[in-house]
């Protein structure tokens, strides 16, 4: 896994896991364990799901939120991939200890 400064993240978003890639804004940011942490389980779960299957389940659940009605925020914090990663990234040992497919117990 390499962590890239990516200077390109704006918005609220500091960090962003795609395939074997962690982006964070700025090297600041490389130093925020939580964040490193949370973005790590991203990559957990998208190697579960082969990548591909990750992201199409990822749009899925955003896109089903949507249109049940929930604003964007809201609809990005309850997509599965999304609870697992923020309940556990204040514990830096949760990808030791993590069990494979663990997001699905917030579908």
């Amino acid at each position: 896994m390499f962590r890239i400064v990516a200077p390109f993240i704006t918005g609220k978003h500091d960090g962003m896991s795609f395939f074997v890639f962690i982006f964070v804004r700025n090297r600041a940011t490389l130093k925020d364990h939580e964040l490193i942490n949370h973005e790590t389980i991203h990559f957990y779960q998208q190697m579960e799901l082969l990548f591909v299957f990750h992201w199409l389940l990822y749009v899925g659940f955003y896109v089903w939120k949507r249109l049940q009605g929930k604003p964007h925020h809201e609809a990005y914090r309850s997509i599965p991939f999304e609870e697992e990663a923020y309940a556990e990234d204040k514990n830096l040992k949760y990808i030791f200890e993590r069990r494979p497919y663990a997001w699905v117990k917030y579908v």
